[in-house]
């Protein structure tokens, strides 16, 4: 198993690169498109803003290389927004891996934004393997001021004053707006789900 993490200059890597190698992983951070298309699977973290984080993939000639990876590939927080079409921040063309838009939560009604902290996520019909021995209800680790909406792409769901995109997938790509990393058993759980995939 190779894995790479896509370094996109931004400070969740090294927690997301020790939660892997708690797994047995031994992951490679790497800005290189060989080494990326070589994995067996690609993290793709993310922490900040769509205009930097993409102006980052842009730098490494990276977009297209993402876009047709045929292995296992994981977008988290930002990194799974930056699998959309496009952000509301910055007005932001995205990867266009799925359809939609990432907009800004709403405030307002004693919300607080960023959305910070642990809620439940709620399973589709088909969750699918990334989802294998996690339960519906389970309590994951968000930090996000942008979501994607609820769509046919999504597997699980949370709601912070309005139902959030937690988790999204198409073929072998899937996205999560929580952080595995941060977010104990469960977290642990879906990344080695993830790692189990080929």
């Amino acid at each position: 198993m190779r894995v790479a993490i896509v370094d996109s200059g931004c400070a969740n890597i090294a927690s997301v690169r020790f939660a892997l190698e708690r797994l047995g992983a031994s992951p490679e951070i790497t800005f290189e498109t060989s080494v990326i298309r070589a994995a067996t699977h690609v993290v793709l973290p993310g922490v900040g803003t769509a205009t930097s984080f993409m102006a980052r993939m842009r730098e490494g000639e990276l977009e297209e290389c993402l876009r047709s990876l045929r292995r296992p590939c994981l977008g988290i927080c930002l990194g799974m927004q930056a699998m959309f079409e496009r952000s509301e921040e910055g007005d932001t063309a995205t990867l266009g891996i799925f359809p939609g838009r990432i907009v800004r939560l709403p405030g307002g009604g004693g919300l607080t934004i960023p959305h910070m902290g642990w809620n439940r996520l709620a399973f589709s019909m088909n969750a699918g393997p990334l989802l294998e021995g996690i339960d519906s209800g389970a309590h994951v680790y968000f930090v996000h001021s942008y979501y994607a909406a609820v769509s046919g792409r999504t597997i699980a769901t949370t709601r912070h004053g309005v139902d959030i995109s937690a988790i999204a997938a198409r073929d072998n790509f899937f996205g999560c707006q929580f952080h595995p990393e941060r977010s104990g058993r469960t977290g642990a759980r879906l990344l080695r789900n993830f790692l189990s995939l080929s």
